[in-house]
């Protein structure tokens, strides 16, 4: 029985292997250890135009040209997707050892794709793949609720209110926002909001940091490159930003680190709607609403020649402009609160709240960082916390130290030493600018020179 069984198996395998031979899209040859060719299936005989009769049992370097398989069976070594000259075209080939008890007993070659023509017109398909794949990903996330959809954005600050209903009004807009703020006020989540509600979003929201990468290379990131542009260009070319995100948002963040020479390319993008892939010439019509953002002072850049005057006011068209966390610290509790449920889903731990006392801390801190700050002040204290509760412990020193100083006594005395600190922290915050430091307090600009006169501040 077991016999019939081990009989019937390689029989099996032995038709299997056959029909694989014969029906594959691959060329196929199998030599012996001589190099002799044993088979070749009909793919191949027709590549090379002949009989398949007429080879079997001849040495394979005398049937197919510029063949190393005669060559393998001698080494025992594997050559994988090398190029092989044959019939005048570049051929994508694979040879294959056959080994036996520790010996060569044979080779199998085979060709994946007969020219290069082959080989880039997968590979464009794979680009096409990888472009509905990024498509694709952004759809997902919506389904799943893991997106930066309007209602994501966190705050009931007046502020907040208002620019979430600006966004709703400007959304479905094709003009270009700029997005200016501190570091870490939430830049990329306006922007990835301004995306979904407008009637764009089902197409790409792509993303370029023009900080994060360097001059020479940033150029082909955004227009893409053809073949052969450059040393170490891939295979068929690629698409750039503009091009993945035609349809759709393109959101270029810290714009304000281009250099002038790509300022000057990126305004003709604009203007013309048309880009250019390096090493090309064939322009392209792209459709992309440009959203853009920056933590740094457009305005002054341009006084210094440093930034565009045009190009500045071709991406200004929309402005929104993010309010720092200390400008906001009524949605400091609503933003812990956010941070706690998606850590206690993160590290497995249930925190219920912040005690009071640490909450008081949090709120007459000044949050250069802001809200990146803070995230990161509560996903600290998940590494030291103990029980269900944030604790003062829990904070770093430096915000604890932040509070300021502790005052007892002269009740008159202390008020206006806290007001002066007040107003002196104030400025500091505001560069000096008293109009935006007489909004911050909630005075009027008279009110507050007159106390600043009252306390010796220089005006």
């Amino acid at each position: 029985m077991n016999n019939n069984l081990e009989i019937d198996s390689i029989k099996l395998e032995d038709k299997a292997m056959k029909l694989f031979f014969e029906n594959t899209s691959e060329c196929l040859v199998l030599v012996d250890k001589d190099g002799i060719i044993v088979k070749i299936n009909n793919n191949y005989a027709d590549f090379l135009g002949v009989k398949r009769e007429e080879v079997i049992g001849k040495p394979v370097e005398e049937v197919i040209e510029n063949t190393r398989l005669h060559i393998v069976v001698k080494t025992g070594a594997t050559e994988i997707d090398q190029l092989q000259r044959i019939k005048g075209q570049d051929a994508v080939t694979s040879r294959i050892p056959i080994i036996e008890n520790g010996k060569v007993i044979g080779a199998i070659g085979k060709v994946m794709f007969k020219n290069l023509e082959e080989l880039n017109i997968l590979y464009k398909k794979l680009e096409e793949a990888n472009t509905e794949l990024v498509n694709y990903k952004e759809r997902l996330k919506k389904v799943q609720g893991n997106y930066f959809a309007l209602d994501n954005i966190i705050g009931n600050n007046y502020k907040i209110l208002e620019l979430k209903e600006t966004i709703r009004r400007v959304a479905n807009s094709d003009s270009t926002v700029l997005i200016t703020g501190e570091s870490g006020t939430g830049k990329e989540v306006f922007a990835n909001a301004i995306h979904e509600v407008s009637n764009r979003r089902d197409k790409n929201f792509v993303k370029i940091n023009c900080a994060a990468i360097p001059e020479n290379i940033l150029e082909s990131e955004l227009f893409g490159y053809e073949e052969g542009a450059f040393t170490g260009a891939k295979k068929g070319g690629k698409l750039g930003k503009f091009e993945i995100a035609h349809e759709g948002t393109l959101f270029l963040d810290e714009i304000g680190d281009m250099s002038l020479d790509m300022q000057s390319k990126m305004l003709r993008v604009i203007q013309d709607k048309v880009v250019e892939r390096v090493g090309g010439n064939i322009p392209k019509k792209v459709n992309v609403r440009i959203i853009a953002a920056t933590n740094q002072n457009l305005l002054e850049k341009i006084k210094k020649g440093e930034f565009r005057e045009d190009l500045y006011y071709r991406l200004n068209v929309l402005s929104i402009e993010l309010p720092p966390l200390r400008e906001r610290l009524d949605d400091i509790q609503l933003l812990c609160d956010f941070f706690i449920s998606k850590y206690n889903n993160k590290f497995g731990i249930y925190i219920e709240k912040i005690e009071e006392d640490a909450m008081d801390y949090l709120l007459n801190y000044s949050w250069p960082g802001n809200i990146r700050e803070l995230e990161n002040v509560i996903e600290r204290a998940y590494n030291f916390v103990e029980g269900t509760t944030i604790k003062v412990k829990q904070l770093p020193e430096k915000i604890i130290k932040g509070k300021g100083a502790f005052f007892i006594g002269d009740l008159k005395n202390n008020l206006n030493s806290l007001e002066k600190q007040l107003i002196l922290d104030t400025l500091k915050v505001c560069g000096g600018n008293k109009s935006k430091t007489a909004r911050m307090l909630k005075i009027n600009r008279a009110s507050l020179y007159q106390k600043m006169k009252k306390y010796g501040i220089g005006i």
